[in-house]
Formats: C-alpha cells, structure tokens, sequence
C-alpha cells in the first residue's frame, strides 16, 4: 500500500537505530519512537497503531501568552493514496482525566493526572478542531509533506497568533459540519456517509495570522 510505505518512512525517519525498512513491525516502531524519539522539539508522537489515524501532541514553544504551557492535540486521518492526497487533519478536544485515553498504560505510570487537551483558540481554527490552511488543501498540498512538517507549520501557525478569538461564522460552520465519525463527518449526509473534509471549500484571504 502505498501509503503504508511512505508512512513507515516516516517513522523510520524519527528513531535513531531502525534500519531503512517498511516491513518491520509498526507497533514495535512505535514502542521504539516513545522511548528515542527523534522529532522536533513540540512535538510528541501519542498513538500510531496503524496507517489509518495517527495522534500527535504539539506544544507551542515560545512565550505566546494564548497558549502558554498549553498542549494540543492533533489527529491525521490517512488515505491510500497520502502522500498524493493530504491527510485530514484536525485538533481534538480531550478532557481531563485520570490517564490519557490514547495512551492508558503509558499514563498510568505517572502520578500526574492527564490534563486534557483543548482546541487552541485561532482565526484559523473552529471549535470543532477544523482547520482552514491552505497547506492542507488539495490545492495547497504537495506530496514533500510530511506529518512532522505539517505540526512544525501548525506550530508556526500558532506562533505568530495575536488574536484570541475564532474564525467568523464558526458557530454556523460547526452546526453544518455535525460530528465527526468513523464516516466522516455528519453534515449534509449522502448516500449514507457523512461530509469529508475535502467537500469543504474555505478562503484563503488572510495569511496574516
């Protein structure tokens, strides 16, 4: 599967001792990349049990006072055909809890409670964790991407944010767009599977935030 190539490459990429192999085991990878992790600094790979979704946490690094000492929580929802076609990426909104439901066993290890993780306040980002960039567009993606240059730029994204507040008609937008399930979203169904992010046609006419 060709995505299950190049999506092995990249997690290849982040460990250190892994040789330059796809067939080897995705959950060993994995247990490998939690222990020795190679990405940048901000950003933590949480869960990646398959070539279907991924979890990652980012965290914005300087002294933006909107987000400070705030982490997020980022899913990439992949295709066949990534990374031709751009993953579905949006923020999820996790509440605190005891452990972190992504990642139970690993969480249960600390004495710290999992604080959650909330959907940063941005002009560019709804309520529901949607995010209108044109580098996760069909017209603004290039195969050259990757998962972790997608969260450097998100985090960029963040960086540079001077305003608290969300996009305008966010509210209308999260009631067209309904819930996000296994099928898509639930907005404007037809023929029985829900709304992709794809179908979404957003402006890009401010790339000042």
């Amino acid at each position: 599967m060709f995505a299950a190539k190049r999506l092995g490459k990249e997690l290849v990429k982040w460990s250190l001792d892994l040789p330059d192999t796809t067939s080897a085991d995705i959950r060993a990878i994995v247990t490998l990349l939690q222990a020795k992790q190679k990405l940048p600094p901000g950003i933590e790979l949480v869960k990646a049990d398959d070539f279907r979704e991924w979890l990652v946490d980012i965290q914005v690094l300087d002294a933006n006072p909107l987000y400070m000492n705030q982490t997020f929580r980022l899913s990439f929802l992949f295709s066949d055909s990534y990374p031709i076609e751009a993953p579905e990426v949006v923020f999820l909104k996790v509440p605190p809890a005891a452990t972190d439901p992504a990642n139970p066993q690993q969480q249960s290890q600390s004495q710290t409670p999992f604080a959650g993780r909330p959907i940063p306040i941005h002009p560019h980002i709804y309520s529901n964790g949607i995010i209108c960039l044109d580098l996760l567009g069909s017209a603004g993606w290039s195969p050259v991407q990757s998962v972790e240059s997608v969260c450097m730029s998100l985090q960029s994204m963040l960086t540079g944010n001077t305003k608290n507040e969300r996009p305008q008609g966010d509210e209308q937008f999260c009631q067209s767009m309904g819930v996000r399930g296994p099928d898509g979203w639930s907005g404007y169904r037809g023929k029985g599977r829900g709304r992709g992010l794809r179908d979404v046609r957003f402006a890009y006419d401010d790339d000042t935030v």
